[in-house]
């Protein structure tokens, strides 16, 4: 991309040098305010938030009967974390797939012990397209909602749900732009402009401009830009809209990573972390965002309130991808993937889905109205919240393979030195379309949630929510000329109760009961079939006793939490099962997870925050096999085992002091062992410890540096561990110095 004639870049230059973003230099008052506002800055640096940003939640996050940890804007600007999985990384319960999911590349995320990658919305608005979330530059909070949340978002999984909160127009006037320049190339620029109009009327632009290598590997880069501006009218009266955009452009060379086989230790010997085995003229990942949000608020009273959001959105993903599959031969002439002997030692031959294309194109359209009330019966107190929310979504996707020999046939790769592999393709170049697919799906939901205030120490939250799910999956393929379609349509009933005692102001002891329901089509780019369309919904229930204070005269918050997700039945196979002639797979697996969640996030003293969470996993399979089978066989091999991506423990901790206009701050994320799959022999991922370092200091209330050095020891890990031996290497050592300035 040429920056020079970007419209971003012109965006960015627009910001930095109209005046009337500037204010005046020496204004006393002005400056005044500024430090004040820097002084209180540092408060919020351990997350502070009161309350999470949905509308379904009226009470406090103290007085919310679920865990919900919450990561600010100031928080990732402080550790320097920019995309989804940078950010999430850092807490502990989650862990990410490799490669490519059923959607395609991106963020495949394993929450708890369950796959949640449908399980992220945006402003509290399902965002189901599976493709790479690299940057937060929009992004006001990072909200991770723990447990069955299907009452909340809809149909979904059991281990929770990761909702991005936007930044949006507001009263006031600031600007705050960013320069940013590290190791590996890193380049970043960032605008957050808020404007002023007077008369309720405000504008905001949030724009970014950013590249980087992936540290200590010689081919990976990400390239993007994006802009969102937002204009809201009516700001600080009873009727209030804003109007907002986000497009973001991604170019990227996708993370496939190295050989990983567990027995031996992980990284195979003789290849080093630099290396690359896909082939860097060929390999890419290209992403268009759009999303346009119009929000409507009006406040029928003092008491209650109309709030209606309507959101298109259009996701657009171009990758060629050759992923790190074939045959290794090790120096030692042994084939590490079955210990056999090898013909050509220290070679390793490309096979599998080399070349591999997909174009995908996800679309949203989405309406979601709720009404708030407070009243009274008798001696409860109510804080009502009931809606309906309309959802359409569109899903294409054009698969191919574009190294092919003109006649379609595959080109013979050539074997590459396992010490320095080859990655550049000089073999043939010839698209051929090998299928499409098409689907869509339609949710309409009514919903309801009631906290019931019986007294100053007992509340009472009950919720409920009936959806309509319906949606379709056709394709076709090309070589054969087949086509197939499949439909599931299904009715959901999700519900959600939580018996809170506040046996002081400032702390909360709750009990809460939640059920989770995911139907055969789940998500618009996930495809049932005819083993599984006419299959009920799975069921997943979470049950959490936990506590939460706010000490310190509120600085700090803790949490603490033990929990049960248990899936009480998911599809398994049915074969050989003269009961059941269609092979329909039967909803008899089982799987739980038992866990402890602790949190600490807020000021240990005016200048001392902290962000720290620790969670404890004891996952089990309980049945991996339809009652048929057991009965007939008694053999299931899973029964007993631990859940795939499920680590016992993990734990990450930030903490940051401010002295005399400097700032320092330290953070170690821990990440345990774990399994990539229930089956036997699965390979074992290694536990890990990484640590994160920041310097800086403000120069005025205008202007300030900050230092950060991440994987300060230059740590040697993996994450995103592929059962069939690849791993995508953690980044190595990096350092990147931001400018901000504050006008």
């Amino acid at each position: 991309m040429n920056l020079r004639h970007s419209p971003l870049a012109t965006a960015l230059l627009l910001a930095i040098t109209t005046p009337a973003f500037a204010a005046p230099a020496g204004d006393a008052p002005a400056d005044a305010a500024m430090q004040a506002k820097e002084l209180d800055a540092i408060e919020v640096h351990g997350e502070r938030v009161q309350k999470a940003s949905s509308p379904k939640y009226t009470e406090e996050l103290l007085d919310t009967p679920q865990t919900i940890t919450v990561v600010t804007s100031e928080v990732m600007a402080q550790q320097n974390l920019l995309g989804l999985r940078d950010v999430l990384s850092t807490l502990p319960g989650i862990t990410f797939g490799a490669g490519e999911g059923g959607g395609g590349y991106g963020d495949s995320i394993n929450l708890r012990g369950f796959n949640a990658t449908t399980d992220i919305t945006v402003d509290g608005v399902r965002d189901s397209a599976q493709y790479t979330r690299t940057d937060n530059f929009n992004l006001e909070s990072i909200e991770l909602i723990n447990g069955a949340n299907s009452a909340m978002s809809g149909a979904g999984s059991v281990g929770g749900n990761i909702n991005l909160v936007s930044k949006m127009a507001r009263e006031g006037s600031f600007n705050t732009f960013t320069l940013g320049a590290g190791k590996d190339s890193f380049g970043r620029a960032t605008v957050d402009s808020n404007t002023d109009l007077g008369k309720g009327q405000a504008l905001r632009v949030n724009a970014m401009i950013h590249r980087n290598d992936v540290p200590d590997r010689d081919v990976e880069e990400y390239k993007r830009w994006g802009i969102a501006p937002s204009f809201a009218i009516g700001l600080g009266t009873d009727t209030r809209f804003t109007l907002s955009y986000v497009h973001q452009h991604d170019e990227n060379i996708p993370e496939y990573g190295l050989p990983y086989f567990a027995a031996y230790g992980g990284l195979l010997p003789g290849v080093s972390r630099e290396a690359y085995f896909g082939y860097r003229n060929m390999d890419t990942q290209e992403i268009d965002v759009d999303v346009l949000t119009g929000v409507f608020e009006h406040d029928l009273s003092d008491t209650a309130s109309l709030r209606s959001l309507a959101r298109y959105q259009k996701v657009d993903q171009y990758t060629v991808v050759n992923p790190t599959q074939g045959t290794w031969c090790l120096d030692s002439g042994v084939n590490p993937a079955n210990g056999q002997s090898c013909a050509a030692p220290g070679t390793y031959q490309p096979s599998g889905p080399r070349g591999t294309t997909r174009d995908t194109t996800n679309g949203l359209a989405l309406s979601q109205t709720d009404l708030t009330t407070r009243f009274s019966t008798g001696s409860v107190e109510h804080a009502l919240v009931a809606g309906v929310s309309f959802m359409h979504e569109t899903y294409e996707l054009d698969n191919g393979n574009t190294q092919r020999n003109a006649d379609g046939t595959s080109p013979v790769y050539p074997v590459m030195d396992i010490h320095n592999p080859n990655n550049v393709y000089t073999g043939p170049v010839n698209y051929i379309r090998a299928g499409h697919t098409d689907g869509t799906l339609d949710n309409q939901a009514l919903y309801a949630f009631d906290t019931l205030k019986f007294n100053p120490r007992w509340e009472l939250a009950l919720g409920a929510r009936y959806e309509h799910n319906e949606g379709d999956t056709r394709t076709i393929n090309f070589s054969t000329g087949a086509i197939s379609k499949f439909e599931n349509e299904d009715d959901l009933f999700s519900y959600r109760a939580g018996l809170l005692f506040k046996p002081a102001e400032n702390g909360s002891v709750y009990l809460s009961y939640a059920n989770s329901k995911t139907p055969s089509k789940a998500s618009v780019n996930g495809a049932c079939n005819a083993a599984t369309c006419e299959v009920d919904p799975e069921t997943a229930v979470n049950i959490e006793l936990g506590t939460k204070w706010n000490l310190l005269e509120d600085r700090l918050a803790v949490t603490a939490a033990l929990f049960r997700n248990e899936r009480q039945n998911y599809k398994v196979a049915d074969p050989n099962n003269p009961d059941n002639p269609s092979g329909t797979q039967q909803l008899d697996g089982k799987a739980r997870v038992d866990g402890i969640a602790l949190g600490m996030a807020g000021n240990i003293t005016r200048a001392w925050s902290i962000f720290a969470n620790y969670t404890y996993l004891d996952s089990e399979v309980l049945q991996s096999v339809s009652d048929h089978v057991r009965e007939t066989t008694g053999v299931d091999a899973q029964a007993g085992n631990p859940l795939p991506n499920t680590p016992e423990h993990s734990a990450s901790v930030w903490t940051a002091y401010a002295l005399q206009g400097w700032t320092f701050g330290y953070g170690v994320t821990y990440q345990g062992d774990f399994y990539t799959a229930s089956t036997a022999n699965a390979p074992r991922v290694k536990s890990y410890t990484m640590h994160r370092a920041m310097a800086g200091y403000q120069f005025n209330a205008r202007f300030g540096l900050q230092l950060n050095i991440d994987n300060l020891f230059d740590k040697a890990y993996f994450t995103r561990v592929r059962n069939n031996g690849w791993a995508t290497p953690g980044a190595a050592r990096s350092a990147v110095l931001t400018a901000t300035f504050k006008f």
